[in-house]
Protein backbone atom coordinates (compact mmCIF):
# COMPACT_ATOMS: atom_id res chain seq x y z
CA UNK A 1 0.00 0.00 0.00
CA UNK A 2 1.10 3.53 -0.95
CA UNK A 3 0.23 6.33 1.10
CA UNK A 4 -0.22 10.09 -0.70
CA UNK A 5 0.35 12.82 1.60
CA UNK A 6 -1.18 15.78 0.32
CA UNK A 7 1.12 19.51 0.53
CA UNK A 8 0.17 20.46 3.82
CA UNK A 9 -1.38 24.07 4.33
CA UNK A 10 0.83 26.65 6.42
CA UNK A 11 -0.09 26.91 10.25
CA UNK A 12 -2.06 29.95 11.29
CA UNK A 13 -2.35 31.71 14.69
CA UNK A 14 -5.52 29.88 14.99
CA UNK A 15 -4.10 26.69 15.11
CA UNK A 16 -2.93 25.71 19.11
CA UNK A 17 -0.91 23.58 20.72
CA UNK A 18 -2.70 20.01 21.79
CA UNK A 19 -0.94 19.84 24.47
CA UNK A 20 -0.93 23.68 26.60
CA UNK A 21 -2.74 25.63 23.85
CA UNK A 22 -0.42 28.16 22.52
CA UNK A 23 0.19 28.99 18.86
CA UNK A 24 1.45 25.79 16.88
CA UNK A 25 4.58 25.73 14.54
CA UNK A 26 4.57 21.91 14.61
CA UNK A 27 2.03 19.63 12.73
CA UNK A 28 2.57 15.66 13.31
CA UNK A 29 1.11 13.44 10.99
CA UNK A 30 0.55 10.05 12.54
CA UNK A 31 1.22 6.92 10.89
CA UNK A 32 -1.70 5.45 11.83
CA UNK A 33 -3.66 8.53 10.49
CA UNK A 34 -4.62 11.86 12.49
CA UNK A 35 -2.75 14.81 13.28
CA UNK A 36 -1.22 16.39 16.32
CA UNK A 37 -0.25 19.91 16.29
CA UNK A 38 2.25 21.28 19.11
CA UNK A 39 4.23 24.42 20.09
CA UNK A 40 7.93 24.90 19.65
CA UNK A 41 8.41 24.22 22.99
CA UNK A 42 5.85 20.91 23.23
CA UNK A 43 7.33 19.96 19.69
CA UNK A 44 11.09 19.84 21.27
CA UNK A 45 10.58 18.35 24.02
CA UNK A 46 8.55 15.17 22.64
CA UNK A 47 10.57 14.98 19.11
CA UNK A 48 12.25 11.77 20.08
CA UNK A 49 9.24 10.22 20.91
CA UNK A 50 7.23 12.01 17.54
CA UNK A 51 9.80 10.95 15.39
CA UNK A 52 8.79 6.96 16.11
CA UNK A 53 5.32 7.83 15.28
CA UNK A 54 5.14 10.38 12.56
CA UNK A 55 4.82 9.94 8.79
CA UNK A 56 5.67 13.80 8.61
CA UNK A 57 6.44 16.21 10.52
CA UNK A 58 6.03 19.83 9.25
CA UNK A 59 8.11 22.45 11.42
CA UNK A 60 7.56 26.23 11.33
CA UNK A 61 9.88 27.29 14.35
CA UNK A 62 12.12 29.21 12.28
CA UNK A 63 8.98 31.76 11.94
CA UNK A 64 9.87 32.51 15.58
CA UNK A 65 13.61 33.97 14.53
CA UNK A 66 12.00 35.30 11.21
CA UNK A 67 12.68 39.25 10.56
CA UNK A 68 9.22 40.46 8.99
CA UNK A 69 10.19 42.04 5.73
CA UNK A 70 13.21 41.28 5.16
CA UNK A 71 14.19 38.80 2.00
CA UNK A 72 13.82 35.02 2.35
CA UNK A 73 17.57 34.60 2.32
CA UNK A 74 17.80 36.66 4.68
CA UNK A 75 15.50 34.90 7.29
Amino acid sequence: MTTVLTPASPLTAADRCDRCGAQAYLRVVLTSGGELLFCAHHGRKFEPELKKIAAEIQDETDRLTAVPGAPEEER
